[in-house]
């Protein structure tokens, strides 16, 4: 068994992929209408969903706002720079939420980001070959 994806409902698609691939670099994977079911499905992520798990941004047709509710927390991404990471992010206009910097209690550095549906993103400062949290 592996994990073969997260599925968030997104507000607007476009914006949505915008975000995601534009911003983040996440690449369009495929995407399908689903016009009885009044729905869209876009995959992004890193790699190939054969070998990597990626995003599934769900677009239910006339629907708009979500209650994204307490249960879900968020999304991490490794990145090497967290620091440059996130003065190129601010400037492709990306919300980030929580400044680079250590964790609370110690550990790795992180910062968090917002989508534009207000799920959030977390960055996790990771040197070549390190695990992601100690």
């Amino acid at each position: 068994m592996r994990l073969l994806h997260t599925m968030l409902r997104v507000n607007d698609l476009d914006e949505s992929l915008k975000f995601y691939c534009d911003a983040l670099g996440m690449k369009l994977l495929r995407k399908k209408d689903y016009p009885n079911g009044e729905f869209t499905l876009a995959f992004v992520g890193y790699g190939d969903e054969r070998d990597s798990t990626v995003l599934e941004l769900t677009y239910n047709w006339g629907k708009s706002g979500y209650n994204l509710g307490d249960a879900f927390g968020h999304i991490a991404i490794g990145v090497e720079d967290i620091y440059r990471t996130c003065e190129e992010l601010k400037k492709k206009g990306v919300k980030v939420v929580r400044e680079p910097g250590p964790m609370k209690f110690g550990g790795p550095v992180i910062a968090f980001l917002e989508d534009p549906n207000g799920y959030k993103v977390e960055l996790i400062e990771q040197k070549q070959g390190a695990p992601t949290i100690e």
